[in-house]
């Protein structure tokens, strides 16, 4: 039996829920494809230096690191956006064409908590090129797409703006220490202790009316905005709030905005993100499933200049989470074919055509190891003179092989 080793949870998954982790990836890579993506990958090797130069990226405590035989110290791939866009910015120092990336990839992190290692499957994607408004709900309908399409239920996207409090940090003039605690609170929804830090701090009433205010800015457009219509906010504040309203208007148009929240406390650990951020989370997982943003920024790391956006799914997450995996490990297979031994040759050809029909299919000498036959939906029996199909309690005789194929899937189609 076929088994793959999770290494945070220490779990070991079947050779059923092996085929749902495959067809989910399978569906991610079709949606992601049906919108221009192509697929790429990064080397599960990077250079230490590429991140310890890097700071607001990936914890570097959190990498795990080793050592080539020339004494250069490696780490194995914690993240896909970096690399990839390192490798881009070797090659162009800008972007003149819009360039649509999608990968399914292992990271690799170890906890600074319980020094563990964690090896996750993302699946992400890179759009390079096109700072527009359109650009980004692109993105982040494109991410609501593949939720529908993984049937994981009631789902919510986060919208939030990596600038919202960035710029109010600059016009409050705070801190880093201050900074840092404010982020810590407004993360943690901590009312009571963030109303104490700002009774304490010198910054003038409208600031700390404002940092007060940002663990409130959660819910639908209209509310949230009714909310920051009484705020004394800075004209730059209000541009930010005026293009998250321009995405959400895209995203109505893409039929998934009923599925947006607003989020202006939302923050990012990744410093590089500059301006639209998001997180997703679905039913059943209380993690987050998605997360992603625009990181402007990021090339000027490696003396180029070029916008981006992009997201990464956790597939570990998706699959406990989706629907998809249940129906599918419950899924039997679709017909066992039992023959006698005289007609092998023409019940292996049988089965081979109804694989190649992406039927499941497994055979069986008639009477003979007849206790390991394993649930199907469907049996057939093919002697030398008769071809049976069992199925829904009923038993229906076919004239020969290619007859039983055809109604087959004409089932097959009425179905869907």
């Amino acid at each position: 039996m076929y088994i793959y080793h999770n290494i945070e949870n220490d779990t070991v998954l079947n050779t059923e829920q092996m085929y749902a982790r495959q067809r989910i990836i399978e569906q991610l890579k079709v949606r992601f494809s049906t919108y221009g993506y192509r697929e790429i990958s990064t080397a599960i090797f990077e250079k230490y230096n590429l991140y310890a130069t890097m700071s607001g990226t990936v914890n570097h405590r959190e990498m795990i690191k080793t050592i080539d035989n020339t004494g250069q110290v490696l780490v194995l791939r914690p993240d896909v956006t970096i690399p990839l866009t390192k490798e881009l910015a070797a090659s162009k120092q800008t972007i003149m064409e819009d360039l649509r990336y999608f990968y399914v990839l292992d990271v690799f992190r170890q906890t600074n908590a319980t020094k563990e290692y964690k090896q996750r499957t993302q699946a992400g994607i890179e759009y390079f090129g096109n700072p527009s408004v359109e650009a980004d709900a692109e993105i982040i309908a494109l991410a609501a797409h593949t939720l529908q399409d993984l049937n994981v239920g009631t789902f919510t996207i986060e919208l939030g703006h990596a600038d919202f409090f960035k710029q109010i940090a600059i016009e409050a003039n705070l801190s880093n220490d201050m900074l840092q605690e404010c982020k810590r609170l407004i993360q943690g929804k901590n009312i009571p202790e963030m109303e104490r830090l700002l009774d304490k701090v010198a910054i003038n009433d409208d600031m700390k009316q404002v940092i007060g205010a940002l663990p409130f800015l959660y819910g639908s457009l209209t509310d949230v905005f009714a909310k920051t219509d009484v705020l004394p906010l800075s004209k730059s504040l209000r541009q930010t709030l005026a293009d998250i309203e321009a995405i959400y208007n895209v995203l109505e148009s893409y039929g998934v905005a009923n599925h947006i929240v607003i989020d202006l406390s939302l923050i990012n650990h990744m410093d590089y993100y500059s301006d639209i951020i998001f997180q997703g989370f679905i039913e059943r997982i209380g993690q987050t499933v998605l997360m992603g943003g625009r990181y402007d920024s990021l090339a000027s790391h490696f003396s180029a200049e070029f916008p981006a956006i992009g997201f990464a799914f956790d597939v570990d997450l998706l699959l406990a989470g989706s629907r998809l995996r249940q129906e599918l490990v419950e899924q039997p297979l679709d017909f066992v074919l039992q023959y006698d031994k005289a007609v092998e040759r023409r019940a292996i050809t049988l089965a081979q055509k109804l694989r190649n029909k992406r039927f499941r299919v497994i055979t069986y000498v008639k009477n003979k190891n007849d206790k390991h036959i394993p649930q199907s939906n469907a049996t057939i029996t093919l002697t030398e003179n008769l071809i049976t199909l069992m199925a829904d309690e009923a038993t229906t005789t076919y004239p020969n092989e290619s007859v039983l194929l055809e109604k087959l899937l004409q089932l097959r189609r009425n179905r869907h």
